[in-house]
């Protein structure tokens, strides 16, 4: 156990209250995003030093594990966390510590390389941090109670969609034999098509895609994107959206994802990002789809994983993924959705490690970080990644400079570590389906979307065989 000395404003279970209450007021506020000034920021550049205080508190409970029990926690297999209430104090989970008046705050679980696991309790505040004795057995995952539902909401419709294992599926450009055959090679059940939607257009028009999904064998999410030209009467325009997405549903999607990376003005109008907007869109399409297909898997708009905002968190053009999500689960999206969208594409390390990136240790450079950031949000609705992949120039030249990150990943890296991502995956209870990003795409240009594929230039699917075996394969 570790303490700071300096604790003299904690002395009753009020001033607890008061704190959390200040904290979540302190997130709500951030829904003025498009007024925030972005006089200061370094434009073009991420967050210097990570300012998300989940990420926080795990570094503080490593740290305190660290010291106390004399490891090395460099590389860990995995860890999660969830916002905590303990009735008798945060202390009681370890017999040495002193008695406080400390009442919220974290439960971070970290898993060893060796498979240990253990359980750190962190105020809020980081003011107290307690290595507890035992890992203790979490309470289910509820709705966060502080959360406070945008006034007009609809009442959600009841669906099924949620029920199910983890599956495994791609991203395509097309159902070639190919890739079709390099996807039952790696063992995939899903496919995802995305289709833009423009004012006017009706669900049929996915009705081919559909229909070509299942005929390959396949289920499908389509992810459903708009034009944010046409969002001048927002009110008007997520009636239309929300009729478009009930119609696809009809028309037999299996999943529907709810636009794509909100939270950036290249996908939503400059000045209006806010995760509170993009819930008025989510909750309308809900409704919509629930209406028409009550099993149709409905999917949160994954944001693009980015510090890129600063500590301001949000300007007019966009908010830090973060928190745009900590805005959608104070508006109360979580009664909006059967899993949480993510996007996980920036990794230059094992999903095994949590840190050692040369970037610095931002929480969307790390699977474990990118994963615990949607999942600890909204009341435990599993998460649903939507894409998921290693980028290398491999087989492809050199890669554009707003990718250099990636220039050093082999071959055997982008594989390695797709198929331990998707291990971990389906093994941490929490991600009902993971999209790989992607499968057969050939641009490469600016954007080096090929660069991404599992079926490379020569037409070689490394990846295959690695996913096959993950996903039980032989």
């Amino acid at each position: 156990m570790m303490q700071n000395n300096v604790r003299p404003l904690w002395q009753n279970a009020g001033f607890i209250f008061l704190m959390m209450t200040a904290f979540f007021a302190a997130l709500v506020s951030l829904n003025l995003g498009n007024e925030v000034s972005a006089q200061g920021l370094a434009v073009g550049t991420p967050t210097p030093t990570p300012t998300d205080p989940f990420w926080l508190g795990f570094i503080a409970a490593r740290d305190a594990l660290e010291e106390e029990r004399s490891i090395d926690l460099t590389y860990i297999r995995d860890y999660s966390f969830d916002q905590s209430q303990w009735v008798d104090g945060i202390e009681t989970c370890n017999a040495e510590a002193e008695e406080s008046d400390l009442f919220f705050g974290w439960t971070y679980t970290i898993i060893s390389v060796t498979n240990q696991t253990y359980e750190v309790r962190v105020a809020f505040d980081l003011s107290m941090i307690v290595v507890c004795d035992q890992v203790t057995v979490p309470a289910e995952a509820t709705a966060d109670p502080n959360a406070t539902p945008i006034a007009g909401l609809p009442t959600p419709i009841a669906g099924s969609a949620s029920v199910g294992g983890f599956e495994l599926g791609g991203h395509v450009v097309g159902l070639s034999a190919t890739t079709v055959t390099s996807m039952r090679q790696s063992r995939m059940t899903w496919v995802k098509r995305q289709y833009r939607y423009n004012l006017g257009d009706s669900g049929q028009a996915v009705a081919g895609l559909i229909a070509e999904a299942r005929a390959s064998g396949f289920k499908i999410l389509i992810a459903a994107v708009g034009n944010p030209a046409q969002m001048t009467d927002y009110n008007a325009y997520i009636a239309s959206f929300a009729t478009f997405t009930g119609e696809v549903a009809a028309a037999g999607a299996d999943a529907i994802e709810v636009w794509n990376e909100p939270n950036i003005d290249r996908e939503w109008p400059n000045g209006r990002v806010n995760g509170g907007t993009y819930t008025q869109m989510l909750a309308a399409s809900y409704n919509a789809i629930k209406a028409r297909n009550a099993n149709t898997i409905v999917i949160s708009g994954a944001p693009a994983p980015t510090g890129f905002f600063g500590t301001a968190g949000c300007t007019a053009q966009g908010c830090n993924d973060d928190v745009f999500m900590q805005q959608m689960a104070q508006a109360g999206a979580a009664r909006y959705m059967d899993c949480v969208g993510l996007h996980y594409n920036e990794g230059i390390v094992s999903p095994a490690t949590n840190s050692g990136d040369p970037r610095g240790n931002y929480p969307t450079y790390y699977y474990s970080s990118m994963l615990a950031r949607g999942y600890g949000l909204f009341g435990g609705k599993p998460v649903c990644f939507t894409e998921l992949g290693y980028l290398t120039p491999v087989g492809y030249g050199p890669l554009p400079g707003a990718f250099a990150w990636a220039i050093d990943t082999s071959l055997d890296e982008h594989t390695t570590w797709l198929a331990d991502a998707v291990s971990r995956s389906a093994q941490s209870g929490r991600v009902r389906l993971v999209i790989v990003w992607n499968i057969d795409f050939r641009v490469y240009d600016s954007d080096p979307q090929a660069g991404y594929a599992i079926i490379r230039a020569d037409s070689s699917c490394p990846a295959c065989a690695a996913l096959g075996r993950v996903m039980g394969g032989s």
